[in-house]
């Protein structure tokens, strides 16, 4: 059914639809809507859960996990200095190899305080050990939490996943969102029978303490369930597909790539606008395309290889920075290239966007027009040279 919705209403909707039996969270903006909307479901009695408040985001985490610990699907989402107060929790989530299912609504991270979006909060926890998704729009946002939480209670992969939205851009927008029915999500999302959980009859440890003869295969094989979730998800999305008539890779999803010359990789709702630019050039005859990365983590190294191995320009943005280094986004894509083949690949590096500016048509198309000789390193875009002092003093 096609509904009007704002993005945090549809994701709120869409966790009802999944039936977690515990939610917690603590508000933050822009996050707060989702969580508003779920209270009130609770309080309504449309979802039959337990609905935890607590004092902070470190507290939210512990319940979810205590949650799913127990045996029951739970949910919970943050943002931005929330995220980070949660840090320490989403480790032991991960390693504990419980399926929480986390919407990140992603903004910018203090100092200066910021409230809109861009990627630091979430590209900053990539290697907590989470599934990392990130949605270009609202109805996608809705589909990849459906996503999520079959992939994660898979009994071969038990991780967590956190779906990543642009914060206001996506959260506080209005579209139009087919949203599914509850027979559907019944039939592609089956209840959550934990594989094994907390019980006073068959007593285990979860999280035990480890020493050094321990502690590398455990993290090893995060890392290789990791890599079987790569094969997983676009089987998953292949089924999703079947059912709801929604096509997603899951991965990475190319856009106009088939004799690009000139491409742009890019996630999250950036993405919309840069195939807006990319429409406009190809009609004046140029060969622009776009690589969108949904799946941050696990990274889809070879997926991302092939669909740019034959392309003689690439621009990566990045909405985050890795300070003193590389942008994240785009160290990572030039990682891809490292041993896999002889000849260089042209790969420039963006930043644009940070704090919530403005990423316009005309951006994009300077990324475009930047594309020529030779590669720019973290080249940053719509700086605005008359607050720059300013800043240095």
């Amino acid at each position: 059914m096609k509904e009007l919705l704002e993005g945090s209403m549809a994701v709120a909707e869409i966790v009802k639809l999944c039936k977690p039996g515990v939610i917690s969270a603590y508000p933050i903006t822009p996050q707060t809507h989702i969580v508003e909307d779920l209270a009130q479901i609770v309080a309504d009695g449309r979802l039959n859960a337990q609905f935890v408040n607590v004092e902070s985001e470190h507290s939210a985490a512990s319940v979810v996990l205590g949650a799913v610990a127990a045996g029951v699907r739970a949910y919970t989402a943050t943002s931005s200095q929330g995220l980070f107060y949660m840090a320490e929790v989403l480790y032991n989530i991960a390693g504990m190899r419980l399926p929480v299912i986390m919407t990140t609504a992603a903004r910018a991270i203090s100092a200066p305080i910021n409230i809109w979006n861009d990627h630091q909060d979430v590209v900053s926890l990539r290697d907590a050990g989470w599934i990392q998704f990130h949605a270009e729009d609202v109805q996608e946002a809705v589909d990849l939490h459906l996503i999520a939480y079959r992939l994660g209670e898979d009994k071969s992969i038990m991780l967590p996943v956190m779906v990543c939205m642009d914060g206001f851009v996506l959260t506080h927008g209005l579209e139009t969102v087919d949203m599914p029915t509850q027979e559907q999500v019944d039939k592609f999302l089956p209840s959550y029978k934990a594989p094994y959980k907390l019980d006073i009859e068959n007593p285990l440890t979860l999280g035990p303490l480890v020493d050094p003869e321990y502690y590398t295969e455990a993290r090893y094989a995060l890392n290789q369930t990791h890599k079987e979730a790569l094969a997983l998800i676009p089987k998953l999305t292949a089924e999703f597909a079947k059912l709801f008539g929604r096509t997603y890779n899951g991965l990475v999803e190319g856009y106009q790539l088939k004799d690009a010359e000139k491409v742009i990789v890019a996630m999250g709702s950036v993405c919309g606008t840069i195939k807006e630019v990319i429409d406009e050039l190809r009609s004046k005859g140029k060969k622009a395309g776009l690589l969108k990365i949904t799946c941050l983590r696990p990274f889809p190294i070879n997926e991302i290889y092939d669909a740019l191995k034959n392309i003689p320009k690439v621009a990566v943005v990045d909405r985050a920075l890795s300070v003193g280094s590389f942008a994240p986004l785009a160290a990572e894509v030039k990682a891809v290239f490292f041993g896999k083949t002889k000849k260089p690949q042209n790969i420039s590096s963006f930043v644009v966007g940070l704090g919530g500016r403005d990423i316009t048509k005309d951006s994009i198309k300077e990324i475009f027009r930047l594309l020529n000789g030779k590669e720019k390193q973290t080249e940053f875009i719509d700086l605005k040279p008359e607050l720059l002092k300013e800043s240095y003093d």
